[in-house]
């Protein structure tokens, strides 16, 4: 739909530039709303929507869906939580006595999310549409929660969710509870992280791929 959208919007500006060359001065006033707002709509596809959507499939790329039922979640600010913002909470694919949030630090496009996970007063019928939860990914790193789509058979409505320290290079690695081949998945996923200071409860450099499971 972005590639659709981008096209729209090219597509329409020409075809809109090319009837005011062979209409009235006049016409040209009527069309300069699109001919001022057309350009800025592309900017935001190729700035925000494409880079999105790259992250989006290097993720689905290494990490499997699971669909988790009751997973928890939240608009006030997670405890454990560097940054305020609604979140979800899952479990370390590790660890699984430890649980993670995963807050949406991007506000783009995060209504239909906030309307769903919403408080106590929420309308039921509203939360039901994002239970179970689709989810791929680390939530220690980045991931991509979805909503179940029709049937519950695919996902839909697809968001990205990631650790501010999953993309910061300077990142203090030295507590981190984490193997290195969780550490490689994430890079090849599109996380920008440093090297570990290994840590000694990953000597046995558990597979994050069989830990996945733990999560379902």
């Amino acid at each position: 739909m972005n590639v659709v959208g981008l096209l729209g919007w090219i597509g329409g500006w020409i075809a809109l530039l090319g009837i005011s060359t062979n209409t009235p001065n006049w016409v040209v006033w009527i069309f300069m709303p699109y001919f001022l707002y057309a350009p800025y709509r592309v900017y935001l596809q190729l700035k925000g929507y494409f880079p999105a959507a790259v992250r989006m499939q290097r993720i689905l790329w290494q990490y499997p869906w699971q669909v988790l039922a009751d997973v928890p979640r939240g608009l006030a600010k997670h405890p454990e939580a560097q940054d305020d913002g609604m979140w979800f909470e899952l479990r370390n694919p590790e660890n699984p006595e430890e649980k993670i949030p995963l807050v949406f630090l991007v506000h783009g496009r995060q209504y239909w999310w906030l309307r769903r996970i919403g408080g106590p007063r929420t309308d039921p019928r509203l939360k039901a549409e994002i239970e179970p939860l689709w989810f791929a990914g680390d939530p220690r790193f980045l991931a991509v929660v979805a909503a179940p789509g029709r049937n519950a058979k695919a996902p839909k409505r697809m968001h990205v969710l990631y650790q501010r320290t999953a993309l910061n290079r300077r990142a203090d690695t030295a507590g981190w509870d984490v193997s290195p081949a969780a550490l490689e998945r994430a890079r090849r996923a599109g996380a920008r992280l440093p090297d570990p200071v290994p840590h000694p409860r990953n000597s046995r450099n558990r597979d994050p791929e069989q830990a996945d499971q733990n999560n379902s």
